[in-house]
């Protein structure tokens, strides 16, 4: 019997998935419906494929939204995270399968019984990271518990970043995944365990604590990334002594990133008129006031040159217009970014995600270093898209295949779908390389 898929949304990330889903979907007998408000857009991503229809969506529209969902069986949703519970309830109505990349909120945790009632999953956490990091790790952990080791120190590092023979700008950065998710990165409190103690960094301190990682030969900067302690039990880890996740950035990124926090050009709790100010006016109005010239100011905050060279580039100390209307600072800077860091046609961005794991076996001390280094393919199908989007139609395939016996609220950290998606994404070359020693 034919099964429909509905994917929400067709943005950077949905490239890969439209691509998988629609390779796959004659074979699978399936019919593909992209949803988005930019029906352009989605057309274009499947291309001519009898299998796969695009379809205008104001994702707001309750009503529309709600006949879209009952119209097919499972749903992919790569809608704003806030959108994926009201999402969920409208599945849950219509008892549909549901897969998402995006963190486990409460609001959907709570929906895991109903969703058990209803003979459905609603599977989250569903992409690179949160996602493929999962997938491999757990593997890992699960290879140690079953041959009675006991891990002593999890480390997970990720970052999006761009291929070395495309790095063209002093930010060592573009664009590859949502713009607005980088702007606002670092805006909760980052909460880790290190060497037994818990450790816990405000907001305004993430970019500045910050430590550096060599990997395949490359300097990183890597800040803690959001809640580390959730996945103790998660991972069955409650017995550690260090637990950490943190998102990777090409080394001296997070020095000046650090300086446009504490400006607080990051800053999106509140709105101003833009209409009349050029980006120097802004940047002034944020800083204390004195007569001094814009750079001599901002040595408030460095005295690093390759700092505020880097500031300087973005922009921020031309007069030129703004032209933007009710808007908060974090806005006008993603706009101003958007133009520096896009991604240029030939561009290709580049995967790096290691993961270190410390372990005591028959009373010898182990470490498993294992590393993740994926460049795109095009500037189309990022290793972004890659990463983020086939997990998704992996997960997506297997449920429909009526392979995943799970029900409910879930996050891939079981064999049942670690063990075949880790097969799969192998044979589109996402493989993991692990170095393994001892004392």
């Amino acid at each position: 019997m034919r099964k429909n898929i509905l994917v929400l949304g067709a943005g950077k990330s949905s490239s890969y998935l439209i691509k998988y889903l629609t390779e796959q979907a004659a074979e699978c007998d399936w019919q593909i419906t992209i949803a988005d408000s930019d029906i352009k857009a989605a057309q274009k991503k499947i291309g001519r494929n009898n299998f796969a229809q695009a379809t205008w969506l104001d994702a707001s529209n309750m009503n529309a939204l709600t006949k879209l969902v009952g119209l097919n069986h499972l749903v992919i949703s790569l809608l704003p995270p806030h959108m994926h519970a009201e999402v969920a309830k409208i599945c849950l109505l219509h008892r549909k399968h549901l897969v998402t990349a995006s963190y486990l909120t409460d609001e959907m945790k709570a929906l895991h019984k109903s969703a058990e009632r209803a003979g459905v999953i609603f599977l989250n956490e569903c992409g690179l990271d949160p996602g493929i990091d999962h997938l491999s790790a757990k593997k890992i952990i699960d290879e140690i518990h079953a041959q009675k080791g006991t891990v002593r120190s999890f480390k997970s590092y990720c970052g999006g970043l761009i291929a070395e023979a495309f790095d063209t700008n002093p930010w060592n950065y573009k664009f590859t995944w949502n713009a607005r998710n980088v702007v606002l990165a670092g805006q909760q409190t980052a909460k880790y365990l290190q060497d037994g103690k818990f450790q816990f960094i405000p907001p305004q301190r993430i970019f500045s604590q910050t430590e550096q990682m060599k990997i395949n030969g490359v300097m990183y900067d890597c800040y803690a990334n959001r809640d580390s302690l959730s996945y103790l039990t998660t991972y069955n880890l409650q017995h550690v002594n260090t637990m950490i996740r943190g998102t990777l950035r090409k080394s001296g990124f997070c020095e000046a990133w650090d300086v446009l926090v504490k400006i607080g050009i990051t800053d999106n709790s509140f709105k101003l008129n833009a209409l009349k100010l050029t980006y120097a006016e802004l940047l002034e109005a944020l800083m204390p006031a004195n007569n001094k010239s814009l750079k001599k100011r901002l040595e408030q905050f460095t005295s690093d040159p390759r700092v505020i060279q880097k500031i300087a580039w973005l922009g921020l100390f031309d007069q030129v217009k703004i032209s933007m209307r009710d808007a908060s600072p974090a806005d006008v800077l993603q706009q101003l970014l958007e133009r520096r860091w896009k991604l240029e046609k030939g561009d290709l961005d580049m995967i790096v995600m290691q993961h270190l794991i410390q372990y005591k076996l028959r009373s010898k001390i182990h470490t498993i270093t294992s590393t993740l280094q994926l460049e795109g393919e095009t500037d189309t199908y990022t290793a972004m898209s890659k990463t983020v989007g086939l997990p998704l139609g992996i997960a997506a395939k297997l449920i429909l295949e009526k392979k995943v016996a799970i029900k409910g609220v879930a996050i891939p950290i079981l064999p049942a779908l670690y063990k075949p998606m880790l097969q799969e994404l192998e044979k589109y070359g996402i493989v993991f390389k692990d170095k393994r020693s001892h004392k």
